[in-house]
């Protein structure tokens, strides 16, 4: 046992902690124990008061270890057997049932049957399992990921390869061998078809078969959801909503800042290297199974929350994702995550924010499992402003935007101010713009910013060159400078 006794007695109930009075409750017991198998396991005390913590003990203690091991045998399927022991404190004696996480599960409660009679563990409450959750249970066990399923009914058409090729530009050409590689696709009856994974990547209608494959992002007023600023609705491809996401947190993520700090992209209340983390980590491990809500990103004064619908994977705490442990839920979104440059190392994000926050002095960010979803809150530094921006932010787009045509987007504007200082490498631009996925780089921000004639190469003759590097020409320059 990892922590003394006398250390869990003193604890709240939790998601692997529960304590009962005695067993006058037998069904709540049951359920207590069936949610700890299926979820991360845990321990049950009895002849503990829930509340005030007092040790009652158990009268008879042998003939209630007897009736309670009877009552698992005779109401739990498939057969779950916990280690059941007495534990002597002072002059009384507890009951300790300990469940360690199940690879038999779903368990259920006999009476209720295996489809209403499934139940998890939500914090320090059990929850009954819909068809969705009973089904994540079963492949938990399989070992198969909801996104690694094909789709018979659909055909290679129902995928756009040529956003996906796009993408992968100079790293893959996804020929057919590179499609079932990164099970884009996958072969059923002789011919190839989507996996959903395929599906909630590049789905040409995607929403048709996964409506709640989308993500809506808030701005709101204060510190509660009383009043809506802004909102947006993000539809695109998985790789590429990424960016939409963050480009909405900068927009309302801005602290008090002068003209100069907005140059250098001083202006944000979290770093975004913890706000690209925390994106995509929902993106990544967002249960697609479930129905009812999208993934949300919520905006107030001082915080950010990011919820992904889906309970943390069988076996998995808080905790555990707080220590560097990982279960990837979706293999092939994480996959092509990867492949594209999003993901850097497996497990490892969470533990990049903790250590991010802590050394910009920022409260700890918390995680925690809410109803069947799981938020993240990242705390700003100070106060961003609500739904009015400082006026150095308002001159900062009002001299960009007065000078761009109307066909040049946000990205270019941001480019330019990223130029200024001279001309910048890939690498170097897209650091200073907090990107990490090229092809966003080159098709979002470096090609509307050429075609308009605001940056161009220092080395037009060979375009392919590593040493190229991109400025701006006199029109970009005249453009900032009757903005500075």
């Amino acid at each position: 046992m990892s922590l003394p006794i006398t250390q869990l007695l003193s604890m709240h109930e939790s998601k692997t902690l529960e304590f009962k009075r005695d067993l006058s409750s037998p069904r709540n017991i049951l359920k207590s124990l069936v949610a700890f198998a299926n979820t991360a396991g845990g321990r049950l005390f009895i002849g503990v008061e829930d509340g005030s913590k007092e040790i009652l003990g158990i009268v008879n203690p042998l003939d209630a270890e007897e009736r309670l091991c009877n009552l698992i045998a005779d109401n739990i399927e498939p057969r779950l057997v916990p280690d059941v022991e007495l534990i002597a404190i002072g002059d009384k004696t507890l009951l300790l049932v300990e469940v360690y996480p199940s690879g038999s599960r779903p368990h259920w409660i006999k009476k209720e049957g295996p489809f209403d009679g499934v139940y998890v563990r939500l914090g320090s409450t059990n929850r009954k399992a819909d068809k969705e959750l009973i089904a994540e249970l079963e492949r938990s066990v399989s070992g198969t990921t909801f996104d690694e399923l094909p789709l018979p009914e659909l055909t290679v058409d129902a995928l756009d390869l040529a956003a996906a090729r796009m993408l992968f530009a100079g790293q893959r050409k996804l020929s057919e061998k590179e499609l079932l590689t990164l099970k884009l696709l996958a072969p059923v009856q002789g011919r190839l078809v989507p996996t959903i994974g395929g599906m909630l990547l590049f789905g040409r209608d995607r929403e048709e078969y996964f409506p709640d494959a989308w993500i809506q992002c808030g701005r709101f007023a204060g510190t509660t959801k009383s009043t809506i600023l802004d909102h947006i609705e993000i539809h695109e491809h998985l790789p590429i909503a990424v960016e939409r996401v963050i480009e909405f947190i900068k927009k309302h993520a801005m602290r008090g800042a002068d003209l100069s700090e907005i140059r250098r992209r001083d202006v944000w209340s979290v770093p975004m290297t913890i706000v690209r983390e925390a994106v995509i980590n929902a993106i990544v491990h967002a249960d697609y199974s479930q129905i009812g809500a999208p993934l949300r990103v919520a905006i107030y004064d001082d915080r950010m929350e990011i919820e992904n619908p889906g309970i943390l994977l069988p076996g998995m705490t808080v905790e555990d994702v707080k220590q560097g442990v990982s279960k990837i839920r979706n293999r092939i979104i994480a996959r092509v995550f990867r492949e594209l440059g999003l993901i850097e190392q497996w497990g490892s994000g969470f533990r990049r924010i903790l250590e991010e926050a802590e050394k910009q002095n920022l409260p700890e960010p918390v995680l925690e499992e809410i109803g069947m979803k799981v938020r993240f809150t990242v705390f700003f530094a100070e106060k961003a402003p609500s739904g009015i921006k400082y006026k150095a932010i308002e001159d900062a787009e009002k001299y960009v935007t007065e000078h761009v045509t109307e066909h040049v987007t946000e990205h270019v504007k941001r480019l330019l101010i990223c130029l200024e200082g001279g001309p910048s490498g890939t690498k170097d631009a897209m650091r200073c713009l907090g990107l990490s996925h090229r092809p966003t780089f080159l098709y979002d921000y470096l090609r509307p910013a050429i075609q308009a004639e605001f940056v161009q190469m220092t080395q037009p003759d060979s375009p392919r060159s590593p040493t190229q590097k991109y400025r701006l020409t006199e029109k970009g320059k005249r453009c900032l400078e009757k903005g500075g």
